[in-house]
């Protein structure tokens, strides 16, 4: 049986990982391209005339900073978009969000800000709890890499103090 080079790059064996993770290997070399992509190309990388709201968040632990913009019509996130500097990871996650939250309504976004607040923090306990976010799961090993949290969780942590500013 022939193998194209993508399929003998998902089964080779990476240094330091156990022999029979070359599937997993695979998968995370997959997730890796999908953040690279996402960080050097966000998508939705703008502003937004006339937001609803509009929150900037800053971690000044190592600089990142995101302003995010929502435009809400009836409960509904009809637009997101955000403007910042920071890490590949940083930046990967806010045009992550961008996608993921446009056409919810306000309490199913806090719904999903709970679930990834989760996976960014936590141990998978299975891939039930990576089914729920969907392509978001690209961002599950950051959970083994405290200091980068903080750099995954900053676009999500706008949308929270966005969703949760009453307006007056």
């Amino acid at each position: 049986m022939t193998t194209s080079p993508g399929q003998r790059r998902a089964r080779a064996e990476r240094p330091g990982e156990p022999a029979g993770s070359s599937v997993s290997a695979g998968i995370r070399g997959l997730y890796q391209d999908m953040i690279i992509d996402h960080g050097r190309r966000p998508r939705n990388f703008r502003t937004i005339e006339r937001a609803t709201r509009t929150v900037e968040a800053v971690n000044p632990i190592c600089g990142d900073q995101v302003v995010l913009s929502v435009q809400i019509s009836d409960g509904v996130l009809a637009d997101v978009a955000f403007l910042g500097d920071g890490c590949t990871i940083s930046q990967a996650s806010a045009s992550l969000l961008t996608m993921a939250v446009k056409g919810l309504h306000e309490d199913e976004a806090l719904e999903l800000f709970d679930r990834v607040h989760a996976m960014l923090t936590t141990e998978p306990s299975g891939d039930d709890s990576l089914a729920e976010v969907g392509k978001l799961a690209v961002l599950s090993g950051v959970w083994e890499y405290p200091a980068r949290v903080k750099c995954a969780s900053l676009a999500w942590q706008a949308l929270r103090n966005a969703l949760e500013t009453k307006e007056d």
